[in-house]
């Protein structure tokens, strides 16, 4: 008899094993290793704090200002490379009185310094930059500034450059691995009419009379990522409330526009439902210190820390839509908790290469079915989470390419998650497994983090090497099946499409009856009788394939 597909979860690409944990190719350019890698001009110093004045120009779209950098010498020095990309340019740098020299490749510049350092030497310098930034083409995606106008014509106007880089607005260390480890002062003046919301919690405003505007001044005492400083300008009214969290009182504010004040008072009471839930699985809040803040965009959201940025339109789901396809998605606006989970992994733990993204998103994404099941029962979590497989494209790997500021596949949002589902199916222990994410935002506190450092922590806690499930989910784009016949006495079995070694166990049920496999790309023998039906645990992102003989 001819072999029978009887069953597939998704279409999956048949691949060799040669073919599998192959790198990406693309054509990088000199620009691509001076943004994405940690070049010895940048290697030599430590990030220590930042100081950034702004003056926005709406009418000009234009800016200009100044960045005191101060760093601490931790290698043979170099020059100083600082990230600033075009048209955006620096005009000066000082140190002390005098003026450095430096040149520009490309959208990086470095500087000449006017003294030698030893091991340990701490300094500064401020650099002086003007321009008119990039527009954002379709914010947040799409990054820049985002100029835009409020329903009554007032100007509307942030920053959003995940990906891109934030020195596509301003001068700094533009890369992930290095944040400055005493946070940062943000000074952003603005027309009289109009406010500034930035990082952290506001130390005063100053009246510029003769200028016609104001000056914002923001303060960030914790470590802080390059792209999740923003610059939110509108007409905005604030509201707050305080939350009793497991650190003690955590302030909370709400930045909206005037005209929206009454429809945020309602949304946003969602906030409170997502720290709870998120300080349930995740620990305390990361950032007690600069409070936390929702502030309404005019473009979708992102996770600005400290100042969550919000665009979805007073609305739950994704834009009015579920994601997930199961009416859990519709009980929770996606912007509040997507962004804000995003507190835990990307803020609180943020990878050192965006290469490594995926510790960002797939956890992020999978914080999502958390909050559904802590406010709706662990199935409705479930549910969700395995929902959300449409969306799943199966294109190239979660894991991008070091070294040249290269994301991975989009997959790393819902392939992301519902391989972190499965690590939770395999571990098979609800508290252990909340220890796991609780203790890896304690292990990992304001850190910068790659790949293997989460991967064997993962597999350290679940007590399983874990290695061959992330070789095959997040390096790869194939999916294991579950190759098995029917024969007398039993069943026999083995994985399919899969990297060398897959060893992943497995939960099927026989007969109604849930047992634990071993898994093995070997023929292995389960003893049962007769065989009326074998499931995969639906938890499990695996096909199934019967061979009939």
């Amino acid at each position: 008899m001819n072999k029978q597909l009887l069953l597939f979860l998704l279409f999956i690409p048949f691949l060799s094993n040669a073919q599998l944990l192959q790198p990406h190719h693309h054509d990088y350019t000199e620009q691509d290793t001076l943004r994405g890698s940690i070049t010895p001009q940048r290697a030599w110093w430590d990030l220590q704090r930042y100081n950034l004045s702004v003056e926005v120009k709406p009418n000009e779209k234009f800016i200009q200002g100044s960045n005191i950098v101060v760093f601490k010498v931790v290698d043979d020095q170099e020059d100083l490379q600082i990230d600033l990309q075009e048209p955006m340019r620096i005009t000066k740098v000082i140190q002390g009185k005098e003026i450095l020299n430096y040149r520009r490749k490309g959208n990086a510049f470095f500087i000449e310094l006017a003294k030698s350092y030893n091991n340990n030497d701490i300094d500064s310098i401020e650099i002086f930059f003007e321009g008119t930034p990039r527009e954002a083409v379709k914010a947040p995606w799409d990054g820049g500034f985002t100029w835009a106008k409020d329903e009554n014509g007032n100007d509307f106007i942030a920053t959003s450059c995940q990906g891109l880089g934030a020195s596509v607005w301003w001068p700094n260390k533009d890369h992930m691995y290095d944040e400055p480890d005493l946070g940062m002062d943000i000074s952003i003046e603005v027309p009289a009419n109009l406010m500034d919301v930035s990082n952290g919690r506001l130390v005063k405003v100053k009246k510029n009379r003769k200028k016609k505007t104001k000056t914002y001044h923001w303060k960030v005492v914790n470590p802080i990522n390059n792209y999740g400083v923003n610059i939110n300008i509108g007409n905005y009214v604030h509201f707050g409330e305080h939350y009793e969290g497991e650190k003690g009182t955590l302030d909370m504010n709400y930045y909206v526009l005037e005209h929206n004040l009454e429809k945020a008072k309602k949304q946003f009471t969602q906030a409170k439902d997502m720290m709870e839930a998120f300080e349930h699985w995740f620990g305390p809040y990361p950032f007690y210190e600069d409070g936390f803040k929702l502030v309404e965009v005019p473009y979708l959201g992102m996770e600005h820390q400290s100042s969550v940025t919000y665009g979805n339109k007073y609305q739950n789901g994704y834009l009015g839509s579920d994601l997930s396809n199961t009416g859990w998605g519709l009980k929770f606006d996606f912007i509040i908790i997507h962004e804000a989970g995003h507190e835990w992994f990307a803020n609180n733990i943020t990878d050192k290469d965006i290469a490594d993204m995926w510790i960002h998103e797939s956890f992020t994404a999978y914080s999502e079915c958390l909050f559904v099941e802590y406010h709706y029962g662990k199935e409705a979590g479930l549910q969700y989470v395995r929902g959300t497989r449409s969306a799943i494209q199966n294109d190239r790997p979660i894991i991008g390419d070091y070294d040249v500021n290269s994301e991975g596949s989009g997959d790393m949002y819902y392939k992301g998650s519902n391989m972190i589902n499965m690590i939770r199916r395999i571990q098979n222990d609800d508290e252990k497994w909340r220890g796991l994410l609780r203790g890896m935002n304690k292990e990992f506190y304001h850190q910068t983090v790659d790949t293997k450092q989460i991967e064997d922590y993962m597999s350290e806690k679940v007590g399983i090497d874990l290695s061959k499930v992330f070789d095959q989910y997040l390096r790869n784009t194939s999916i294991p099946t579950l190759e098995y016949r029917i024969i007398k006495g039993g069943i026999s079995y083995r994985y399919i499409n899969t990297v060398a070694g897959f060893d992943m166990p497995i939960d099927v049920t026989i007969n109604g009856k849930s047992k634990r496999l071993k898994g093995s790309t070997k023929w292995q023998m389960i003893e049962a009788s007769d065989v009326e039906s074998f499931e995969i645990d639906p938890n499990y992102y695996v096909g199934l394939m019967e061979i009939k003989i």
